[in-house]
């Protein structure tokens, strides 16, 4: 995949471009969530996980990182630390994952990137609230949310960019600029 990436001319005004975007749809997801028992679920992740595997590494971060602290800073700001680190940590692995591990095998590789992201997230998380709301339990009451987030964003990811061929249609694109 790294071959008909961009990354030889990082910082073209496509570049720029496709990382706002997916930076703004992370804003616009973080904004709101999926009422659930106990909680809500953010697609967040969804966005994350597809960013991470079409875009390189510091692009990568910028949507993860950047873009989940500006959402909480704009609409919960408590664990906006949190998540620059953890959401910016789990994007710059499945970034690295799809486009330097496994490279005839990109498929796999962004399957594991993220799958070890989802753990980040996972753990990043769980970690963060024990620090940011100072009770072990409450972390541990959110945990499950977590997991079902987690696992949202990586099967939803996966989808968009292997089945749903927006792997290809980036590269496509990608070419023309």
């Amino acid at each position: 995949m790294s071959d008909s990436h961009p990354s030889k001319a990082k910082y073209t005004a496509y570049w720029v471009c496709s990382t706002a975007v997916f930076m703004a749809l992370n804003i616009a997801m973080s904004s709101f969530g999926i009422p659930v028992p106990g909680g809500h679920l953010y697609l967040c992740d969804v966005v994350i996980v597809t960013a991470s595997i079409l875009l390189d590494p510091l692009a990568a971060f910028a949507v993860g990182g950047i873009g989940s602290f500006l959402g909480d800073l704009l609409f919960y700001p408590a664990p906006m630390f949190v998540s620059l680190v953890t959401h910016g940590l789990q994007a710059v692995v499945i970034s690295v994952f799809s486009h330097h591990v496994l490279q005839k095998k990109p498929v796999l590789a962004s399957t594991i990137g993220t799958l070890i992201g989802a753990v980040i997230m996972v753990v990043g998380y769980t970690l963060g609230k024990i620090y940011v709301y100072s009770t072990f339990e409450y972390a541990m009451l959110k945990l499950p949310y977590e997991i079902a987030q987690a696992a949202i964003g990586v099967v939803g990811g996966l989808l968009l960019c292997w089945k749903a061929g927006f792997v290809k249609l980036y590269q496509k694109l990608a070419k023309k600029q």
